[in-house]
């Protein structure tokens, strides 16, 4: 069976108008995936295509917890080594050593100001 005509919106077309390859159809179907699967996270409805995103998710809520706590799992203790071991030297900065090079920054917290605003208008007598 050959194609020998389209229509659409009653028009007719010649069929080498269609440039569809499998790999365009590939990116479309790819694009539609990664849709379903933003909008599975965003809303919490869990779909196929979310669940590796929802167990690394897991797996770092898990990662925080054994680093705040004195819990451990063996894939932890490979994170805790390698961030004991710290990031790899830069070509351009020397390693500066001892904790008195490191200064902490004290960072000063504004106080809250009442701005005396009612989201409804109304005032307190009923």
């Amino acid at each position: 069976m050959t194609v020998k005509m389209i229509l659409q919106d009653k028009q007719l077309f010649n069929p080498a108008v269609l440039s569809i390859t499998p790999a365009s159809i590939l990116a479309k179907f790819q694009a539609g995936v990664a849709n379903v699967t933003a909008v599975s996270l965003g809303s919490g409805y869990v779909v196929q295509s979310a669940v590796p995103h929802l167990i690394m998710r897991a797996f770092k809520n898990l990662a925080a917890v054994s680093f705040s706590s004195d819990y451990s799992f063996p894939q932890a203790e490979a994170l805790k080594a390698a961030a004991a071991a710290g990031p790899a030297a830069s070509g351009g900065a020397p390693a500066a050593g001892g904790a008195a090079a490191k200064k902490e920054e004290v960072v000063e917290e504004e106080e809250e100001v009442e701005m005396g605003m009612d989201l409804f208008g109304g005032d307190d007598d009923y």
